[in-house]
């Protein structure tokens, strides 16, 4: 049985499932997601000297700092730590919601990550600055508790601290600092799907890639300095040899999506949509957005992770000119940045979520599911949930579960609100007698994918085995170009 776009539906599939109180909370939820387009403008905001000041914290001052938040706001705020950097230091991450210390059913999860590189701090400030705004505006902001009500925001305010140790405030440009305390970039230290990726993992990928496999987040922005553009996947192109040479875009099965949400931060910031260029040699992108392999192709970066591995849409936001800027320059950057980071987390509510059920309406954990012609693919969870942010039209989705009869479903996504799918799966046929142990089923598949990936290009071998003279070149002339920019 298929409910499309019914309130009653919903409420009455989680009524059988999840009891009354989470009935409620979902009733909530569909409500004002459905308010969401008639609430005022996020209002703006400053901080004051006792709260958060516009300067750079050191980790133990950010410790503290994230520490007295959770402590001052226990019902809106829960402090974790992925793991620890190569010194010891820890990788922060606060949730902020209404619901901070449980996953509420219906509620999307969402992350923003900061200071990957070292020495690009902003970012860091800015998502500090983003906790404080939350907290101190819930009970006086209609967005702002709209969105707590309805999403979990999880902010890794660095990912880099052992790197942002040794940076220096005031250098523009430069790699003292970008990477981490072994000599990686972290940003080129993912799996990457185009071609295979032969650094050393480290402590501070590893955190985050085991974070966001047991997460299901939908939407992700890493926070960036050395440019003003919004960039969006792929970061990487099937042809990598001289690959900082190669302008051609490499779009994704979701480009629409893509271009959407990163228009979504540069039109909402203060200047990143003039597509103004930082310096007279740097260049100048249309609308302030940019593909990422357009601009400068790079291989095991985190946002194709991200996207290719686990469906999550992460963009990278480069939101300065100037890598490390003053001091004093901080509470500007929060002024041009302050409505972007809202409005982007806020596409999350933005297309079609839902359940898949068994056939006795009970939750399908992992099931797979495709967009008919978007070939990267996304999972439920273990309430069987699913979220996918699409743009408004007409769309054939594939669901598919071991132990199941795949099935392709219809639905329409409108711009107003998120459609409300719910999808059950019937059992696979079963044979009767075979086996000592019991009766067997067919299965269609030996096995269902954990995710759905684009079909890897002829040529992705090919160019994964370059290992001598021009891929060190190549290499080379690609960390020069990336120290420059982002």
């Amino acid at each position: 049985m298929i409910l499309r776009n019914t309130i009653a539906g919903q409420l009455v599939l989680l009524l059988l499932i999840y009891g009354r109180h989470t009935l409620l909370s979902s009733a909530k939820t569909v409500a004002n997601e459905q308010m969401s387009l008639a609430l005022p403008e996020p209002r703006a905001y400053l901080p004051d000297a006792q709260n958060l000041d516009f300067v750079y914290h050191d980790h133990e001052e950010l410790t503290r700092f994230l520490r007295a938040t959770s402590a001052r706001y226990p019902n809106l705020t829960a402090l974790y730590s992925i793991g620890k950097s190569i010194q010891g230091r820890d990788l922060w991450v606060m949730v902020v919601s209404s619901s901070p210390y449980e996953h509420m059913v219906g509620k999307p999860d969402v992350k923003y990550v900061g200071n990957i590189h070292g020495n690009e701090p902003v970012g860091r400030e800015m998502l500090l600055h983003l906790i404080q705004y939350f907290v101190s505006s819930y009970n006086t902001d209609q967005y702002v508790k709209w969105l707590l009500d309805n999403t979990r925001i999880h902010i890794l305010p660095t990912m880099n601290p052992d790197g942002y140790a040794v940076s220096k405030e005031g250098t523009c440009d430069g790699g003292q600092g970008r990477y981490n305390a072994r000599g990686f970039d972290l940003n080129r230290n993912f799996p990457d799907y185009f071609k295979q990726n032969n650094k050393r993992g480290q402590p501070e990928t590893d955190a985050v890639k085991d974070w966001i496999s047991k997460i299901q987040f939908v939407l992700s922005g890493s926070l960036h300095g050395g440019a003003l553009v919004a960039s969006y996947p792929y970061d990487n192109t099937p042809n990598s040899m001289f690959q900082t040479y190669s302008a051609a875009p490499s779009l994704t099965p979701d480009d629409d999506v893509f271009k959407h949400l990163s228009l979504v931060y540069a039109r909402n910031h203060a200047k990143m949509s003039r597509g103004v260029a930082c310096k007279s040699a740097t260049p100048a992108f249309e609308n302030g957005i940019t593909n990422g392999a357009a601009w400068y192709p790079l291989t095991g970066g985190m946002q194709d992770f991200n996207y290719v591995w686990y469906g999550c849409m992460e963009i990278t936001l480069e939101i300065s000119c100037c890598k490390f800027p003053p001091a004093y320059e901080l509470k500007k950057y929060w002024e041009d940045n302050q409505l972007s980071l809202i409005k982007f987390l806020a596409e999350a509510h933005r297309g079609v979520q839902g359940f898949v059920f068994d056939p006795a309406g009970m939750p399908i954990e992992r099931a797979s599911i495709k967009i008919k012609g978007r070939d990267v693919g996304f999972q439920t969870t273990k309430y069987g949930e699913f979220w996918r942010i699409l743009l408004p039209g007409y769309y054939k989705a594939e669901v598919f579960a071991e132990g199941y009869a795949p099935r392709e479903v219809e639905f329409v996504i409108v711009e107003q609100h998120p459609t409300l799918l719910n999808v059950t799966l019937q059992a696979s046929k079963r044979i009767e007698g075979v086996g000592a142990g019991g009766p067997s089923y067919y299965r269609p598949m030996q096995q269902v994918p954990q995710h759905y990936r684009p079909g890897a290009p002829p040529y992705a071998a090919a160019a994964s085995t370059d290992n001598g003279i021009f891929s060190t070149i190549s290499n080379g002339l690609n960390s020069l170009y990336s120290n420059i920019f982002g």
